[in-house]
């Protein structure tokens, strides 16, 4: 994996390679397909308050996914952490797949904060005791998908704009009793409907996605909370279309998460090799 710089409209943005694969970023109603009964769970209008039902839970542990395939060529990122999401914080260990050779990456961590992405072991050239440090309003995609990882409670924002919501059913997650939803959210519009701390990065990623829908699954749990939402993006790159699955797990709701970011001297200011 390796870090470069582009522009494009005039914005740099970082830009994922990997395998062949560059990740380049390019009046809320619901329709239930089953009667909603009296737990915040089973109610369309819950998915549209993800975000808000996190905020009350704290924290939680977080499991990421972002599988992303061009052509014939398909990668899976994973990662593993935990998110403050009253201080909006969160920290990842990003695991990349294996070049075709058979070399393996370094674990990428990732520092989420309102507005940043610090990344550690992330580009050629940056010293292995050095941050790199992207503002997400200067991303094409918002940090939706540059990371690795889409942020959890940037995730749960963008369900703010939830469009034919409908009420797929009830399903066991990890022992946990859930309530699936399939709905169509847009970024543009969650871009004004999300809260202040989101707005830059999702208004970027308005501008930056070609396409503005996003299909997703969400499962919510009977407190509302958001245990498991998969947004399923798209854009095009040099002529290819590029499609990208992201997919948050979040469980251990209340687990005391310590985040500390970076001070000024241990970020990189340096040119990122190819």
């Amino acid at each position: 994996m390796v870090v470069q710089q582009h522009r494009r409209r005039g914005v740099a943005f970082a830009v994922v390679t990997m395998a062949g694969v560059v990740a380049t970023t390019a009046g809320c109603s619901g329709s239930g397909g089953a009667v909603a009964d009296e737990r915040p769970g089973s109610d369309p209008a819950a998915v549209r308050r993800a975000a808000d039902a996190l905020l009350a839970s704290g924290s939680s542990k977080a499991s990421t996914s972002m599988e992303m395939a061009a052509g014939g060529t398909r990668v899976t990122i994973r990662g593993e952490g935990a998110y403050d999401f009253g201080k909006r914080m969160g920290r990842l260990r990003v695991v990349l797949p294996k070049e075709p050779v058979g070399a393996s990456h370094r674990p990428i961590t990732e520092l989420l904060s309102p507005g940043a992405l610090y990344m550690k072991n992330r580009g050629a050239g940056v010293p292995p005791d050095k941050w790199v440090r992207v503002d997400s309003a200067t991303l094409e995609d918002g940090n939706l998908v540059t990371g690795g990882a889409t942020d959890p409670l940037t995730a749960a924002e963008l369900l703010r704009a939830a469009r034919n919501v409908t009420f797929v059913g009830e399903q066991d997650l990890a022992g946990i009793r859930v309530w699936h939803y399939k709905g169509v959210t847009h970024i543009g519009r969650a871009s004004k409907a999300a809260a202040s701390y989101a707005r830059g990065a999702l208004g970027a990623a308005a501008k930056g996605f070609g396409e503005d829908a996003v299909p997703f699954d969400a499962y919510l749990d009977e407190a509302g909370r958001l245990r498991k939402v998969r947004h399923r993006f798209s854009y095009v790159n040099q002529g290819r279309t590029v499609a990208v699955a992201s997919t948050t797990l979040l469980y251990a709701f209340g687990e005391r998460v310590a985040v500390t970011l970076p001070p000024p001297d241990d970020i990189f200011a340096g040119e990122i090799k190819s």
